[in-house]
């Protein structure tokens, strides 16, 4: 069974990293599924935007350790992140109003 785009692409990354990532080299950043491969990312970001796409990254990004309420030990959650690139001249216009 085929997944769709919706469940493979979770949403945007919002940093100062991704924005520069965006400007200076042409590269979005998504968080994703985990068990996401990079030729789904890549299919999924080309059905969803219509955009054509050069290069998919993946990165496991590990969870931290919290405490919750000042006492007890906690972790965040592990996640994966795609940066994907874009030929030059194709960009994702409305990034953060469609996932």
């Amino acid at each position: 069974m085929s997944k769709q785009p919706v469940d493979i692409l979770i949403g945007p990354v919002v940093s100062e990293k991704s924005y520069m990532l965006m400007q200076k080299y042409n590269q979005y950043c998504f968080k994703v599924a985990r068990d996401a491969t990079k030729a789904e990312i890549k299919r999924a970001v080309e059905e969803y935007f219509g955009v054509h796409v050069k290069d998919v990254n993946v990165v496991n990004v590990k969870g931290k350790e919290r405490r919750y309420r000042g006492i007890r030990p906690g972790r965040t959650s592990e996640w994966r992140k795609a940066i994907v690139t874009l030929p030059e001249g194709e960009k994702i216009e409305q990034l953060f109003g469609q996932l």
